[in-house]
């Protein structure tokens, strides 16, 4: 049965792969096809000049083709938006079918070297290894949101005092907007340029600004949402309403880091109590194997121990939440 699981699962990567290449032949060649009508007909064959990087095409297509059976499941039970969400907030290209075939990819290959490397009575645990390799890819994506995030957040005040200041220079809102992005480094840049873009091309401020909501979920940008739509419709000098957010961002951010230094000694506390019976269980493993072996042998000790490691990361958990203060 195991031999057979592995088997379906290389069969159903191989199948992936084939389908990706194909799938991109056929759009390249659709492309070419449609540029030569546009162009009025073929043109004689000349030497290609290769496509730098800077170089931009007219036609920019989404990927419909590859990744479609994933598209169609993931539409199935509505997160595809939600996925498609996380990597635009994670500042990757990828497409959504990319991720799921990369998380495929981390589960055929844990698996199989789990398969490799544990002797037999261990092989059970080879799924449960598949399984944490599968969830690398969303870590990635994960790890890589909450830095640009952070980064973005890190600069957003700067950026509210530069709008503050080309305002009282007579510039208006919409075109202090577009400063933005030559004056400020990415991931800042690239939101507000998207967001200058969008309202240039006709889309009202509320809803661009809605937008950039959306695309960065802080509570800083809400405020700053908030604060340009109130004014809007109110009136005001929106100038100093951007310099005391400003300011009061910046104080956000040392209490934050009072609350940091004060929390600090709790988490401390909560890794080492998490840590302990795993020391315990190495220490034990190497002393007396035999007393070990029962967790992994028996019935009843896989169940112990599958209860115990659930506890102890739920312990964990609560431990955290405990000492971790929003601000």
């Amino acid at each position: 049965m195991t031999s057979f699981f592995g088997l379906f699962l290389g069969v159903w990567v191989v199948a992936i792969f084939v389908w990706i290449f194909v799938s991109r032949a056929f759009r390249r060649a659709d492309l070419d096809r449609l540029k030569d009508r546009v162009a009025g007909g073929p043109k004689p064959e000349t030497k290609k000049k290769k496509k730098t990087r800077g170089e931009l095409s007219l036609l920019e297509t989404e990927d419909v083709n590859t990744g479609k059976l994933v598209r169609r499941i993931l539409d199935r039970f509505k997160v595809h938006a939600r996925f498609q969400q996380t990597l635009e907030q994670a500042g990757l290209k990828w497409g959504v079918a990319r991720l799921v075939h990369a998380s495929i990819g981390c589960f055929i290959g844990g698996y199989l070297l789990a398969k490799v490397a544990l002797p037999d009575e261990f092989l059970w645990l080879a799924m449960t290894v598949g399984c944490v390799f599968s969830a690398l890819p969303l870590f990635v994506v994960a790890r890589k949101k909450a830095a640009r995030l952070k980064k973005f957040e890190e600069i957003f005040p700067d950026c509210l005092e530069f709008l503050a200041r080309s305002m009282r220079a007579g510039h208006a809102f919409a075109v202090a907007l577009e400063m933005i992005h030559t004056e400020f480094g990415e991931p800042l840049a690239g939101e507000f340029r998207r967001t200058f873009e969008e309202h240039n091309l006709g889309l009202p401020l509320d809803v661009a600004l809605e937008s950039l909501c959306k695309r960065v979920p802080l509570l800083d940008v809400q405020f700053f949402v908030s604060a340009v739509t109130l004014q809007k419709k109110t009136g005001g000098n929106l100038a100093e309403i951007l310099d005391k957010l400003a300011f009061i961002i910046r104080e956000r951010f040392k209490m934050r880091g009072k609350i940091k230094a004060i929390s600090a000694h709790g988490k401390m506390t909560g890794t080492a109590l998490s840590l302990i019976p795993c020391g315990v269980g190495a220490l034990m493993f190497i002393v007396n194997p035999s007393y070990v072996e029962f967790f992994f042998k028996d019935e009843t000790g896989q169940i112990m121990l599958g209860v115990s490691i659930a506890l102890q990361i739920t312990g964990y958990g609560i431990m955290m939440k405990i000492v971790d203060i929003e601000v």
